[in-house]
């Protein structure tokens, strides 16, 4: 048992004698790699926890809203006939069916703005059953049957913030007032919400649990009355009666066109599928800080090795054997992994809590609108990332623990043993380069660019093995004339450049993914404000607002007219826009309906229209519905319109949309007026005279719309310059995070290179000594290892200049196309990417001034004494 015990306390025996003196001596180059682990960690954690969190809470608003059925029937965004809820009901087979009707609308808050809502119509007798969080929780003094009142809504906490301005205290509770039925209804609060004929007035009665976006919960009678939804329903839950055959019931109900059976997961399902991409973007480029900690943790210890050299060489003379020095050194990697992965842990939660308070789980994406959730730790995803952390840092530390193990104590004691770091094969790096190429051409997995992620690896991890073979081809030719302290640097650097590899592998790394992420990024931004010049041409653009496709939405029939008669008006376009369900696995796709007499002006197309057959309606579809659907040019797409009905249309071409991830399809406004017989409009463009006063122009307009009898401030005016301003703001929003994780990666990089240089010239200062012996002034010293900086830095420099251009080239070309389902240019911002290498080159060169400096001090010329 002793001697079991023995063997168990050799590891802290270890670090306690042999590591703990070096991590103590040389605390700030050990720092340097703890604090990279910590990082990766802390941000990629962070972004589990916020993107988990608001997930978690979406879905389950989601599930709350849709309750616990079997199965739901749910129909198009127009609904259906509710004939076929008495035919669900009265089926033997069904145990309870829940009528419910959704409207996408919204509400008016005490500052007269809007408020995006949804409103649900249920039956309360029925949906308690079903959905108990939907079920009112009556306020103190309502009506006992306010529930069933068709003038009374119930609003869940946002929508109850957001519209009212507080909570109120007796909410889902009593009060000294009693509860009685006669209670004034002055005591009541009011909201508006927005209805095809104008603003409804509605009292607030009570709440409902449901989490989540604003919500508003009435009575189904007085949805269907107030909101034009009379006779028709939305969806219905279904709970099957013990033993039912549910294929037998929906073979037998034999569903109208428009209505299917829909599994009640699939909410939760198109909600994930909704923010995947963009979750697991943000995720790798998270990592991003993790990768380049492995390469520190590599610097770091590699060089410690290289340092330590003789007192390894001496235990292994005393006794320690070649596995043991190895153990020793993946030892020290597993401490800084594990000791950083646990300050990561603590870090990342603390950041993930932060986040969620200021930003409410959104980062930038806008997948989760309106949602304010609560941290939720995850201790398995903590358990993975603090392996993660851990198996980063042991990554690092395996070829400084093999060259620690291949040290030959006898020669290194006599200053035989070489104190470079054994150099990766020739082949390793042009293999794993030529390997990305292949990796970038393979397809997505489930919808995301695994294949394309390996591919970026392989660039890096090949592009920093060919750092030798770099630093000789580049230096091959640098021959500084009449400057032997040049010469001399330049000299050393060339032949010593398997010690480049060590001291720039970080910066490389780093460097290369900052490039990428910045053309990444950069040729985004151009290319969304090119698609805004072809998408906005008119002059002024006109919209009601409140939600989108339906008739809540929709503008006063006579405006179209109207506005064209206008003084000043060249011309009007009217736009319709609906979402379609092409997939019920998959968010929806927008339809949007607008004039197209020339396609390829109107839209930014990818190629030349083709063809269209006699007979056929023209669709032009985006990119992700062709890349989602199959939906190329020439193929024919099934539509289920808003109405109710069907239509195939033919594929005439695809065009660039960066608006809508999963999808939209254009057809001219006749043709689809004509397939759904929906004359509404939604939007209007105006093509303006010179000198035309646009506030006159807003003005008649408003008076024109509230004549009608319409509600003249849900109209929204822009110019197209608003319009752009706006976008690029919310592009810039949504990369915010992005340029964080960025600026990160690329501190941590300049942070390595500085540890690196740092203890490379502390090591040599043997070097120096013999220098001093040879003549040479420590100025001269000094400006010899500054020239090397400058020399491994600016190659450096130049190869992640190289390497981060092949990897943008992935990012932009296989890795967004695969995610988000577009193209776009590659645009280089080359001023950007050349202060990024000159932060590099600075940083390289003044380290290695700075370190050389305390290295080569008045007693250098005693650093080789020992060797004596």
């Amino acid at each position: 048992m002793i001697a079991r015990l023995r063997a168990l306390s050799w590891p802290l025996v270890w670090l306690r004698q042999l590591s703990w003196p070096e991590f103590r001596h040389h605390p700030w180059r050990h720092l340097a790699a703890l604090l990279a682990v910590t990082l990766g960690v802390a941000l990629a954690f962070s972004v589990e926890l916020i993107n988990r969190s608001a997930l978690d809470e979406f879905s389950a608003a989601v599930r709350a809203i849709d309750g616990d059925p079997d199965f739901e029937l749910r129909g198009s965004g127009a609904g259906f006939d509710e004939t076929l809820y008495a035919r669900v009901a009265a089926d033997p087979r069904v145990a309870l069916a829940s009528p419910v009707i959704e409207i996408d609308t919204a509400g008016i808050d005490p500052q007269g703005k809007r408020v995006a809502l949804k409103l649900l119509g249920i039956d309360a007798l029925v949906a308690a059953r079903l959905a108990p969080a939907l079920l009112p929780r009556l306020e103190p003094g309502a009506p006992r049957f306010a529930m069933l009142d068709p003038g009374a809504v119930f609003l869940n906490p946002q929508a109850r913030q957001r519209l009212v301005g507080h909570s109120h205290s007796g909410v889902g509770g009593r009060t000294d007032r009693g509860d009685s039925d006669n209670a004034p209804a002055s005591e009541a609060m009011s909201v508006r919400l927005q209805a095809p004929d104008g603003p409804v007035t509605l009292r607030v009665r009570g709440s409902v649990a449901v989490g989540g976006p604003a919500l508003a919960v009435m009575d189904i009678a007085g949805a269907q009355t107030r909101f034009g939804w009379l006779g028709r329903l939305s969806r219905i839950g279904v709970r099957l009666a013990p033993g039912a055959d549910r294929a037998a019931l929906l073979r037998d109900l034999a569903l109208p066109p428009g209505v299917r059976a829909a599994a009640p997961e699939e909410a939760a399902q198109r909600v994930s599928a909704l923010s995947r991409a963009y979750r697991v973007n943000l995720t790798v480029l998270a990592l991003v800080a993790l990768f380049t900690g492995a390469f520190l943790v590599f610097s770091i210890l590699a060089l410690s090795v290289a340092q330590r050299q003789p007192q390894l060489a001496l235990l292994g003379v005393l006794g320690l054997g070649a596995r043991a020095r190895l153990a020793l050194v993946l030892l020290e990697s597993v401490v800084l992994g594990a000791v950083g992965s646990v300050l990561g842990l603590l870090l990342g939660t603390a950041l993930a809590a932060l986040a969620l308070r200021l930003l409410a789980g959104d980062l930038g994406g806008g997948y989760f609108p309106g949602v304010a959730p609560s941290l939720q730790f995850d201790a398995m995803a903590a358990l993975l990332y603090g392996l993660l952390g851990v198996a980063a840092a042991l990554v690092g530390g395996w070829l400084p623990a093999r060259a620690a193990q291949r040290i030959a104590p006898a020669q290194a004691l006599k200053g035989l043993g070489s104190h470079a770091a054994s150099a990766a094969p020739g082949w390793l790096g042009p293999l794993l380069l030529a390997l990305s190429v292949p990796l970038a051409l393979l397809p997505p997995v489930m919808l995301i660019p695994l294949a394309a992620y390996l591919s970026v690896a392989c660039l890096l991890l090949g592009g920093i093995a060919c750092v030798p073979a770099g630093v000789a081809l580049l230096l091959a030719r640098v021959r500084p004339a009449r400057n032997a302290l040049a010469q001399l640097a330049i000299e050393r650097a060339r032949v010593d450049r398997h010690t480049a590899t060590i001291a720039v592998a970080g910066v490389i790394a780093s460097l290369s993914l900052a490039v990428a992420l910045t053309v990444m990024v950069g040729s985004f931004r151009d290319s969304v404000s090119q698609w805004l010049e072809v998408l906005l041409p008119a002059d002024l653009y006109v919209r009601v607002v409140g939600g989108s496709g339906s008739d809540t939405v929709a503008l006063p029939p006579a405006l179209l007219a109207r506005a064209a008669a206008l003084p000043g008006v060249l011309r009007v376009e009217g736009q319709r826009t609906a979402e379609l369900q092409l997939d019920p696995t998959r968010p929806t796709v927008a339809l949007i309906a607008r004039p197209l007499p020339d396609p390829a002006q109107a839209l930014p197309l990818v190629g030349e229209p083709i063809a269209l057959p006699a007979g056929a309606t023209a669709a032009y579809v985006s990119e992700a519905v062709a890349s989602l659907y199959g939906a190329t040019p020439g193929t024919t797409l099934n539509l289920p319109l808003p109405s109710g009905a069907s239509a195939r249309v033919f594929v005439r071409a695809v065009w660039r949309d960066y608006a809508r991830q999963f999808g939209a399809v254009v057809l001219a406004l006749p043709d689809y007026q004509r397939l759904s017989g929906d004359m509404h409009l939604d939007s209007l463009a105006l093509w303006l005279r010179a000198g035309t006063d646009p506030a006159a122009l807003q003005q008649g307009l408003r008076e024109f719309a509230t004549a009608t009898g319409f509600d003249a401030t849900r109209l929204e005016f822009a110019s197209p310059g608003e319009i752009r301003a706006a976008s690029l703001r919310l592009f810039d929003r949504s990369f915010a995070v992005t340029y964080w994780l960025q600026a990160v990666a690329i501190g941590i990089g300049l942070f390595g290179i500085a540890a690196s240089f740092s203890a490379q010239v502390l090591a040599r200062r043997k070097e120096f000594g013999l220098l001093a012996h040879l003549g040479l002034t420590r100025r001269q010293v000094l400006a010899v290892v500054a020239t090397e900086g400058v020399a491994w830095s600016a190659v450096g420099a130049l190869l992640g200049l190289l390497l981060g251009l092949a990897v943008s080239v992935v990012l932009v070309k296989v890795v967004n196309p695969q995610s988000f389902h577009w193209t776009m240019e590659l645009a280089v911002p080359w001023a950007r990417l050349a202060l990024l290498c000159a932060a590099v080159l600075a940083a390289g060169t003044l380290t290695a001034w700075l370190a050389a400096r305390g290295a080569a001090g008045r007693n250098m010329a005693l650093a080789v004494k020992e060797d004596w």
